[in-house]
């Protein structure tokens, strides 16, 4: 049973999460921390946060580590197997005809209202892990790990990998 249900918790969101990980993460969120209480938010911002900082696509990874942590090896075999499994059977079925209407308004237009779908979702992930932040650090930890991480990231140039590894750091040591 609890194959089963590693499986549906990975399959859904990747046939759900149009738009790739980010789109996917909320969704994953969902099913791991509130459907099936694998995790607390905590500990899924936390394995987000490790697996954002590795290469490869993050939804696969993070398959990967919670089908591992609920149901061994096999649970993660299968977690990966789910998550990838939409998108190759997406791909296989529809990239033909995708590509013979490519050029096609009605095709373009469902791009266009799909992206603000995908950024409300980003953004109730990230207040959700603000607020958790919040509860279990303090307000002036969390304002100053935002604000020093957006200073880094987006004035400094500094690769986000870099910046989770020194807030893994500063949270494991300082807090």
């Amino acid at each position: 049973m609890i194959y089963w249900q590693i499986f549906l918790a990975f399959f859904i969101p990747g046939i759900l999460g149009y738009g790739g990980g980010p789109a996917s993460i909320p969704l994953i969120e969902n099913e791991v921390v509130k459907r099936y209480e694998w995790m607390t938010v905590q500990e899924f911002s936390e394995v987000l946060a490790f697996g954002n900082s590795l290469p490869a696509p993050i939804a696969p990874k993070l398959a990967g580590y919670i089908g591992f942590e609920v149901g061994g090896i096999f649970g993660s075999i299968i977690a990966i197997l789910a998550t990838v499994a939409p998108s190759l059977i997406l791909m296989i079925l529809l990239g033909g005809i995708l590509l013979r209407f490519k050029d096609s308004p009605k095709v373009k237009r469902l791009t266009l209202f799909v992206q603000p779908v995908i950024a409300i979702l980003l953004g109730v992930l990230t207040w959700n892990f603000l607020k958790e932040s919040y509860e279990g650090i303090g307000m002036l930890q969390t304002i100053f790990i935002v604000v020093i991480s957006y200073v880094l990231i987006e004035r400094m140039k500094v690769h986000p990998a870099i910046v989770i590894a020194v807030a893994l750091v500063y949270g494991g040591f300082l807090l």
